[in-house]
């Protein structure tokens, strides 16, 4: 569970203390090496200061002159490889500027960065993963201020003092369409997903601790008590079928392995839509419950006007590509898919400042089901 893996200490310093000394670099993709020319050590909060000052197309102008002297960009990411892939083709057919990409877990690109911070090392320029390891990154201090016009455009849900949120990642049940009317039909509150009519069709993902958080927390808001909350999510939980993964629940679910996954990803379920799959998870449950996903400049940026250029970017064009990936993009541009559908946001620095606490009671929660079978 995410308790104090959120924090690292010396003893996990070592690995990249041991990295530095033997002259290794993260690992990087496209043939391009991790980091490299551009500022030096300590530089790029002046260059970002520098370049904020522009607004416009002459922003944009200065900051691609600068990315192409640089000569490239250094991110470590979270996003699944096919959206890494997608987002960094299009950067890079658009800029003619190689991308070296660190791709791996939220939490693994958390432990990276701290890791090479505490041995001084620059390992990348941008930083691209989910809110909560955004704001541990903050509160460390390693993240530089991103000011843009774009940046204005972003909800307030979004937008936070070090990071700035490129899509949101939305929880809400999914279902089954040839299963779902064998149990009495698809939720349609929250609430059902506790109903004994589910008993055994119904999946849980093991670490959806910031989902629960912010759906106990709106449930005590309506009114409800602790002892009544409690009921609730242990009553999911019996016969509950426990998935590790948001894409392998789902993936079982299309297969009929349980009719209902009470947090699935809409993203997903919409991907495996467009795929034939037999799932769907609209009309929404309301509310629907969202988590940021953002974007934020180091401080210690080698190759500062290409990170910069690749914020604008990606909340600006990039934000086009997240939305043909069926992602739910943090700038809408056109019609709002979901106008009329109440949204709650995760309440990130609870989730980071209580964590410990949450994900304990939420492994309790999920202890009354049982391993799904892959």
């Amino acid at each position: 569970m995410r308790t104090t893996r959120l924090r690292i200490g010396l003893t996990a310093a070592l690995a990249a203390l041991a990295l530095v000394a033997c002259g290794g670099s993260p690992t990087a993709t496209n043939g391009v090496p991790a980091a490299g020319g551009g500022a030096a050590a300590g530089q790029a909060e002046a260059v970002f200061a520098e370049l904020t000052a522009l607004k416009g197309q002459q922003r944009r102008d200065e900051l691609v002159k600068r990315a192409k002297e640089e000569g490239q960009l250094a991110l470590y990411t979270s996003m699944t490889s096919d959206v890494a892939d997608a987002i960094t083709k299009a950067f890079t057919d658009q800029f003619d500027i190689p991308i070296s990409v660190y791709r791996a877990g939220s939490e693994t690109v958390l432990q990276r960065v701290l890791q090479e911070q505490s041995a001084h090392f620059a390992g990348n320029d941008v930083v691209e993963t989910n809110a909560t390891e955004l704001a541990a990154l903050e509160r460390e201090g390693y993240l530089a201020e991103y000011k843009g016009e774009r940046r204005d455009l972003v909800p307030e849900a979004g937008r936070f003092p070090r990071w700035t949120a490129t899509r949101f990642n939305l929880f809400s049940p999914g279902w089954n369409t040839g299963v779902i009317d064998s149990v009495g039909g698809p939720p349609k509150t929250w609430e059902d997903l506790a109903d004994p009519r589910f008993d055994g069709k119904l999946s849980m993902e093991l670490s959806d601790t910031d989902w629960y958080l912010t759906l106990y927390e709106y449930w005590k808001q309506q009114g409800k008590t602790d002892a009544e909350v409690d009921k609730l999510f242990a009553d999911m939980a019996q016969g509950a079928q426990i998935t590790k993964g948001h894409t392998v629940q789902v993936e079982l679910m299309s297969a009929g392995q349980f009719a209902v996954a009470a947090s699935a990803y809409t993203y997903i379920v919409e991907r495996g839509k467009q795929d034939g799959a037999p799932i769907e998870y609209a009309p929404p449950v309301q509310p629907v419950i969202a988590r940021p996903n953002g974007v934020a400049l180091m401080k210690s940026a080698t190759h500062p006007a290409a990170a910069m250029l690749f914020n604008d970017w990606i909340l600006d064009e990039g934000q086009k590509v997240i939305a043909d990936l069926h992602l739910t993009p943090s700038i809408i541009q056109g019609n709002d898919p979901l106008a009329g559908v109440q949204i709650i946001p995760v309440d990130v620095n609870k989730v980071l400042d209580e964590n410990a606490e949450w994900s304990k009671k939420y492994e309790a929660v999920v202890s009354g089901g049982s391993p799904a079978s892959n």
